[in-house]
């Protein structure tokens, strides 16, 4: 039995991945403890065995590469869990470790764990995998960037380039600067997790609107963003959206 640790600061991203393991891998893989930061996560990994660690790159104070720097991660398969930058995301790859895109694709996430399982470590490409993920995302990491895949391509948009998300049964869209609109086969609520707490907020059961782009509350109920685009705001959430995004 392979037993894992999960690093992640959302608690709804843990909760998605020990299900996704309870289902596909539940005689194979078990959860042994759980982490929100990086300190939580060097205190896990130190009081627990553990063969497979999950690491959240981006976390609130830090990144995961400052995790590793702190462990024994000898014989430890490692799969990095991100859903911005493509930068971390070309870093893993140079560095030949392997990694899942959020939202996690059901078909992704048993690939990844499969290989984990059948892997077996050797702690001199280990090392030298990470060192050089490391470098790499350490020169590059910038603007915040999210994975959008659609059925026909993959996006990695920056943040500051959407406008809002809108969400219609389980697709949301996403009007961007730089493409007009990406649809993507996924809910608001995995979005809303997603993106950064401090820039996009939830103004109504279906949109979701970066903060940065607002420039007008009008009495008709909508945010006025730039360029003229127009989103709702519910009106049970009316002052708490004011003061939130004009304070």
């Amino acid at each position: 039995m392979i037993k894992a640790i999960l690093v992640d600061d959302e608690t709804y991203i843990r909760e998605k991945i020990k299900n996704k393991l309870n289902h596909f891998f539940d005689k194979e893989v078990v959860v042994v403890g759980e982490a929100a930061n990086v300190t939580e996560a060097i205190d896990c990994i130190e009081n627990n065995e553990v063969d497979l660690l999950l690491l959240d790159v981006h976390l609130k104070n830090g990144t995961s590469f400052d995790i590793l720097s702190e462990i024994d991660h000898s014989n430890l398969n490692i799969i990095f869990i991100t859903g911005f930058d493509e930068h971390a995301i070309k870093a893993i790859k140079i560095g030949a470790l392997d990694y899942m895109i959020k939202p996690i694709d059901d078909d992704e996430f048993k690939e990844a764990i499969q290989k984990a399982i059948q892997n077996k470590v050797k702690d001199n490409d280990l090392k030298k995998s990470i060192e050089v993920t490391k470098e790499h995302f350490s020169k590059n990491e910038k603007n915040k960037r999210i994975i959008l895949k659609t059925l026909e391509n993959i996006y990695a948009v920056n943040e500051e380039d959407i406008f809002y998300c809108k969400s219609e049964s389980n697709y949301t869209t996403f009007y961007t600067k730089k493409i007009d609109k990406i649809v993507v086969s996924k809910p608001i609520k995995l979005f809303e997790e997603l993106l950064s707490k401090d820039v996009f907020i939830r103004c109504h059961k279906s949109y979701l609107v970066n903060k940065n782009h607002v420039i007008q509350y009008n009495k008709q109920g909508n945010l006025i963003l730039n360029e003229e685009i127009q989103v709702p705001v519910s009106s049970r959430r009316k002052d708490y959206i004011i003061k939130e995004i004009f304070k």
